[in-house]
């Protein structure tokens, strides 16, 4: 373990076990002093709760199914289906029944507490799940099959039972019916196994996922602790557990908001490592692979003079290969202006004298960071065509705009060619490939004896 690492577990945990005091020293206060357990009767304020805790659920259901559906991995998969459970079931059974102000009834209070039973278990599980799933589809529609079949199985049992569940309670009791302190002692030792489930993944993986999914759980066991102590079943009374549970809840949609955060990071360095190497082997590596095959030839008794000079041209372009590529990255990466980087490729190009370039960049023309490197890429393989194969003596190249749109243009006034036959050569498929990969346009435009024209129409 690296000594940061260390350092950000220790301080986790240092956190983790001082808010299971704080929330140990609260509970026991209301232990110790009953009077203190109160109940609210605020039927508004319930229903705002749970249509809280509804979306929340609702909204990490979701974002875990999206999880899911890129990486296969079963922990996103039963996460999806558990908040999904606790969305529908807390919709179907605690939010709809008393939309038109009447108290919810036994039936759905009682299916309520399955379909939260059901999901906790899934939750719980998901922490010790480390496999993949190949059939991503499948297996998220059977998930949610399951989680409907279930629920609706919860209110036929609940529905059918009737007047032999213990009924509801706008007081607490002393004595409380006893299947609902094991539902809710049971809710309890769930959250529990969460808690240390999604610790101990986080001691070992370092997700920050992980981190935010334990402390959501910890404050989801004392919400339920609370619920054993305050053993309500009523739309119309709120406890002290209920607001434990939607602080739950807006901790953990804070956690899913930073995975994203980070995903969208991770992704960004993925694409610029990508680029880094498409960079390397475009450019650099195959002027390596001239310098290495010409030496091999030395060893293999080819003609000193010829070779060597061969090995030196190749070497020379191997350096100045190297030179662009550091101007493009630096551009790209805001270490330098791209105009700069830009001019600086054009000098190191024209310093031979063989090929004028008139560069000519408009004034307050911006371009996005993925635009740049792109067309720097663009420019240097067009301006590299020319010199190699047009025989022309100028080239111009102009970036800026034109009836609201951005444009990159390079013409040449060398000897043309017949653009049906040249369309498919490698360095122009590359600039095409090049400007689709930013969303531009591309045309090619060229006759015999007329020079060559390309222009980029860059997005909106």
């Amino acid at each position: 373990m690296r000594h940061e690492e260390r350092d950000d577990y220790h301080g986790w945990l240092l956190g983790e076990v001082l808010l299971i005091g704080l929330l140990g020293a609260a509970l026991a206060l209301f232990v110790a002093y009953p009077t203190l357990r109160n109940s609210y009767e605020l039927p508004h304020v319930r229903l705002v709760l749970d249509t809280a805790v509804m979306l929340a659920a609702g909204v990490v259901a979701l974002l875990a199914g999206i999880r899911f559906s890129v990486d296969g991995r079963r922990l996103d998969l039963l996460l999806c289906g558990g908040f999904t459970a606790v969305a529908a079931a807390t919709l179907a059974f605690a939010i709809v029944p008393v939309l038109g102000g009447q108290p919810l009834h036994r039936t759905e209070a009682w299916a309520g507490i399955a379909g939260r039973l059901f999901a906790a278990i899934l939750i719980a599980a998901a922490p010790f799940s480390k496999r993949r799933t190949s059939k991503r589809g499948r297996a998220l529609g059977e998930v949610l099959i399951a989680v409907t079949i279930v629920l609706a199985l919860g209110w036929g049992i609940a529905h059918t039972a009737g007047d032999a569940l213990p009924p509801l309670s706008d007081v607490v009791t002393d004595d409380p019916p006893l299947l609902l302190m094991g539902s809710l002692a049971a809710l309890a030792l769930l959250s529990l196994v969460a808690m240390v489930g999604f610790g101990l993944r986080f001691r070992s993986r370092r997700n920050d996922l992980d981190r935010w999914l334990c402390l959501a759980a910890t404050l989801a066991l004392f919400a339920q602790l609370h619920y054993v102590f305050t053993p309500l079943l009523s739309s119309q009374y709120v406890s002290q557990g209920d607001f434990l549970r939607l602080l739950s809840y807006s901790v953990l949609l804070v956690g899913v908001w930073r995975a994203i955060r980070f995903a969208e990071f991770g992704r960004a360095v993925a694409e610029e490592r990508a680029r880094v190497a498409r960079e390397i082997h475009d450019g650099l590596a195959q002027y390596l692979f001239a310098v290495s095959t010409h030496a091999s030839m030395l060893e293999s008794g080819a003609d000193p003079e010829r070779t060597l000079k061969q090995l030196k041209e190749a070497a020379a372009a191997a350096q100045q290969e190297a030179r662009f590529a550091v101007l493009a990255l630096s551009s790209a990466g805001g270490s330098a202006p791209f105009d700069s980087a830009l001019r600086r490729y054009v000098d190191f190009l024209t310093a031979d004298g063989q090929l004028e370039v008139d560069l000519d960049i408009q004034d307050g023309i911006r371009l996005a960071p993925d635009e740049q490197i792109e067309v720097f890429r663009i420019v240097q393989e067009g301006l590299a065509n020319v010199r190699k194969h047009a025989g022309a003596q100028r080239a111009e190249v102009w970036i800026g705009q034109r009836l609201g749109r951005r444009i990159v243009s390079v013409r040449d006034d060398g000897v043309g060619f017949d653009g049906t036959e040249a369309a498919a050569g490698q360095g122009l498929k590359n600039m095409r490939l090049r400007a689709k990969s930013i969303d531009g346009g591309f045309d090619l435009r060229s006759r015999p004896g007329r020079g060559t024209a390309l222009e980029v129409v860059l997005r909106a």
